[in-house]
């Protein structure tokens, strides 16, 4: 079985929401970017989404970008990313997903990649910037090697939504607003019932992420999904202090 679909199986049983946290690769460098899966582990996480440098993250916001750019500084390389899955496998079988950008994937060679990241250890893909009329070929690919590709959906119309979730696989990754990713004081109000509307279409868990900054924002939302997807707040915390970065995520486990 994926670890992923293990992972919400068990969090079924036990009445509670997946934590999801997402670091970057090499930031500050491969060995303490193992360590931290394994300590965001033990603090709670549930799958951990491990992203790959890049140099143009259409996606991301500010604090990430920086996470990246200090990454590719250190000489961190694509290859890396599946040192670091081989690793925490030697250790931990929490779930682990590769957050891409398409480039990356292509420059290396679709297959190889897939081939490398199903090889070392990883669970499933992110793949922020492919089109929905791309997908279809990648999916297969990678659930012919046991890997997911877990789709992104932001509010929008319910026919895109359900083009876009339609065979997925693991979990639906729903972005809460349009834009980039980053921290923020509160959510659009009209989260929950656009969670509710994606729910209508599929029955794989359905995670929320994009500005997941608190535990109060994760109170507000938690009812209406299976789980929460945190990025900037926690890369922030990693540069600012370690031990506030695990202290904060244990907090969160505390609320689903």
């Amino acid at each position: 079985m994926n670890r992923i679909d293990l992972a919400f199986e068990n969090l079924k049983k036990r009445d509670k929401k997946a934590l999801i946290p997402f670091i970057t690769c090499g930031d500050p460098n491969l060995e303490e970017t193992v360590d931290n899966v394994l300590r965001l582990a033990e603090a709670g996480a549930n799958i951990v989404e491990l992203g790959v440098p890049f140099s143009d993250p259409l996606a991301d916001g500010d604090v990430i970008r920086n996470s990246y750019c200090r990454a590719l500084k250190n000489g961190t390389k694509v290859k890396d990313v599946f040192t670091c899955g081989e690793r925490v496998r030697e250790k931990s079988e929490i779930a682990l997903v590769i957050m891409v950008y398409y480039n990356l994937i292509f420059s290396r060679g679709v297959d190889k990649f897939l081939k490398e990241a199903s090889e070392s250890g990883f669970d499933g893909l992110i793949v922020p910037d492919i089109p929905l009329e791309e997908r279809g070929e990648l999916k297969e690919k990678c659930e012919a090697l046991g890997l997911y590709l877990i789709p992104l959906v932001a509010p929008t119309s319910k026919e895109r939504t359900e083009k876009i979730i339609k065979g997925t696989k693991g979990f639906v990754y729903c972005v809460s607003s349009n834009g980039t990713t980053g921290e923020r004081s509160s959510l659009n109000v009209g989260v929950n019932d656009y969670l509710n509307m994606v729910r209508e279409h599929t029955n794989v868990p359905i995670c929320l992420g994009f500005g997941i900054s608190s535990r109060e924002v994760v109170k507000k939302v938690k009812d209406h999904c299976d789980g929460v997807i945190i990025g900037s707040a926690v890369v922030r915390r990693l540069q600012e202090d370690r031990v506030q970065a695990f202290e904060f995520l244990k907090d969160i486990r505390e609320e689903i």
